[in-house]
């Protein structure tokens, strides 16, 4: 992405320690200009990405890659300086890693909806979704609580 390049992070569940995750490397890259991303969706093309687009977030740039035999491998979610989203997968990512007990539930919680819904993908993530709210509300307010004890 050369100079529109600003920073990569390592994000999902993969990137806390000890939790069930699938087998996804979901990573956030972050851009001066969402806009100019679009431009190297042929460049994604050639390593085995598809271009997803927005793909349901406002802002984003969404690829994915599977493997040979159409399994998800990788996951890129790209976002411009500044996008709330950025902040907000970095928050959740950081307070799980600092809060085991949180991380062991949502481990708990991912096992329990994945062999209940072994095929339904959709049921899987719905099933997350009041767990993951409440931890963005954890999360933002932990990551507040160091600006105001600076």
């Amino acid at each position: 992405m050369g100079d529109n390049f600003v920073a990569i992070h390592h994000i999902g569940s993969t990137a806390i320690p000890r939790i069930y995750a699938k087998p996804v490397i979901d990573l956030l890259v972050e851009v001066k200009e969402i806009s100019q991303v679009d431009d190297h969706n042929s460049a994604f093309a050639t390593i085995n990405y598809q271009a997803m687009g927005e793909f349901g977030i406002p802002g984003r740039r969404y690829f994915r890659k599977d493997d040979k035999h159409g399994r998800r491998t990788h996951q890129i979610h790209t976002f411009e300086t500044g996008s709330p989203h950025i902040e907000r997968h970095l928050a959740f990512r950081d307070y799980l890693n600092a809060h085991p007990l949180d991380a062991r539930a949502y481990s708990l919680l991912k096992q329990e909806l994945a062999e209940q819904n072994p095929q339904d993908m959709d049921a899987y993530i719905n099933g997350k979704d009041g767990f993951i709210q409440e931890i963005d509300r954890k999360a933002a307010a932990w990551r507040a609580s160091f600006f105001i004890h600076s």
